[in-house]
């Protein structure tokens, strides 16, 4: 393998399917790849993840592990039963910032004690459109300062133990109407508007040291018609006017805003090329689809592109040392414990108004919607705990499309506590809870996602996320405590 084959593995962190490294993976990593990065369907369990990272390192001792751990709504460690640690959204409105850097060094001991070295969080961008798709409850707000100090203390508490941490998604993702997922947003804002908002959190996430960033698939026109991902004068102001010398991460390649479509080859290796002449280092692909065969179309494109002079070897060179850079394996040792920070939090985050006092045996409806592509399918509602407070309560999950008789039998109930996450988005969603306040005399209404506007009900809570330790704490609020 010649030296620009290796940097152009170098460069590199794929996805891959299964709880063990697949052949293809360990002999990459051998000959030279930059790591790899997980997520939920490889994963068990912390003593499974640390053997797979165990795993991976005996290959290299320098490979990049890197996961997509918000928490909150974006777990990929506990995606199986939903995360303790309240997210991005509800830190910001405990209003903290000595709590948000335990939440950030809570979560880094626990990484480090896995074995991970790099951290795809936190979230930098601010919630800006109550239509954005993909963001919600994953940022820690919409005033940009308030914002950044979140940011600053989560990279401070989480790069303590070792785990590089990345803001996300420059140069801020809020305001886009689109999910980058699928299709290219095209940012409403001007490069004044951003210096003013969206760069904020950025500034004060470089400012704490944080150790990479991450390029969100958005045009802002200013900067031209092509992706900040692959859009050489975006990432010059992240460089020359933000100041930042860590190492530039791409999201996922292959999501629609760049790649054409999930999984097409072309567009893949096409991406990979833009964005190193562009100024990213290292490249990530395979968050929906990875294999053999995409990773040699990118290693081959890429090399192809160094020869033809479309692309220096000295840029790639860069590109692949400031990749490895993340690959420092951390100290380890046993996670920090600390069992009493998601409840805490998630009691400082809440917001509950109007309460009335039930009679313990309330009809709960959680509203079901769609999970976002980076949620993904994950346990969530309130009448698990309901049931717990209240064992004469009664809990159904709902589509909002299709209701049926649910709002005769609530009204012959009396009580309803209805459940929602990002109600204002879902026009059917917010007509199911008018119907209920219309025709039930008592409606608690319990918003797991985004706030939005009050629908009429008898009484409201706000949990600012759907972590276990929110939706207990909003139980409890409603139900009262145990």
């Amino acid at each position: 393998m010649s030296g620009v084959h290796e940097l152009a593995e170098a460069v590199l962190l794929p996805g891959f399917a299964g709880t063990t490294a697949p052949d293809w993976v360990r002999e990459r990593l051998a000959g030279g790849l930059g790591g790899v990065v997980l997520f939920g369907r490889n994963v068990v369990d912390d003593e499974q993840v640390a053997a797979l990272c165990g795993q991976l390192r005996a290959e290299r001792a320098d490979v990049v592990v890197g996961i997509d751990e918000e928490g909150g709504d974006v777990t990929r460690l506990d995606v199986a039963t939903g995360t303790d640690l309240p997210g991005p959204l509800a830190l910001g409105a405990a209003g903290d910032l000595l709590l948000t850097e335990r939440a950030g060094a809570a979560l880094g001991s626990r990484l480090a004690a896995c074995g991970i070295t790099l951290d795809l969080a936190p979230c930098a961008d601010l919630t800006l459109a109550p239509e954005d798709p993909i963001i919600g409850v994953r940022s820690f707000g919409s005033d940009p300062f308030a914002a950044a100090a979140h940011v600053a203390a989560y990279v401070r508490g989480m790069q303590a133990h070792g785990v590089a941490a990345c803001a996300k998604h420059f140069p801020g993702h809020g305001a886009a109407t689109a999910d980058s997922h699928h299709e290219l947003p095209v940012l409403p804002r001007t490069v004044a508007q951003l210096h003013d908002a969206e760069l904020v959190p950025f500034r004060a996430a470089i400012a704490a040291g944080v150790r990479s960033v991450m390029t969100g698939h958005l045009v802002v026109t200013e900067w031209g018609d092509e992706a900040v991902t692959v859009n050489a004068q975006a990432l010059s102001v992240l460089r020359r006017d933000l100041g930042f010398t860590g190492t530039i991460v791409t999201d996922a390649l292959e999501m629609g805003a760049l790649a054409g479509h999930l999984g097409n080859a072309a567009g893949l290796a096409s991406a990979a090329v833009r964005a190193l002449r562009a100024g990213a280092d290292a490249l990530c692909v395979g968050g929906q689809v990875a294999d053999a065969g995409a990773i040699v179309s990118i290693v081959d494109a890429v090399v192809a592109a160094v020869r033809a002079g479309e692309l220096t070897e000295e840029r790639l060179a860069e590109a692949a040392a400031r990749t490895r850079a993340l690959g420092t394996p951390p100290a380890g040792g046993p996670a920090l414990v600390d069992p009493d920070l998601g409840p805490l939090l998630a009691r400082r985050a809440l917001r509950a108004r109007g309460l009335p006092a039930l009679s313990g045996g309330p009809l709960v409806l959680d509203v079901e919607v769609p999970p976002t592509v980076a949620a993904g399918p994950m346990p969530w509602g309130l009448a698990p705990y309901a049931a717990e407070l209240a064992p004469s309560s009664t809990g159904e999950r709902v589509d909002p499309g299709s209701p049926g008789d649910v709002v005769t039998r609530a009204a012959a109930r009396g009580e309803v506590v209805v459940v929602t996450r990002d109600a204002q988005r879902y026009p059917a969603v917010t007509d199911l809870v008018r119907a209920l306040v219309a025709a039930v005399p008592t409606v608690v209404h319990v918003e797991t996602g985004v706030p939005g506007p009050d629908l009429g009900a008898t009484g409201r809570v706000d949990t600012w996320g759907a972590s276990t330790s929110s939706l207990r704490a909003a139980a409890e609020a409603v139900l009262g405590s145990p």
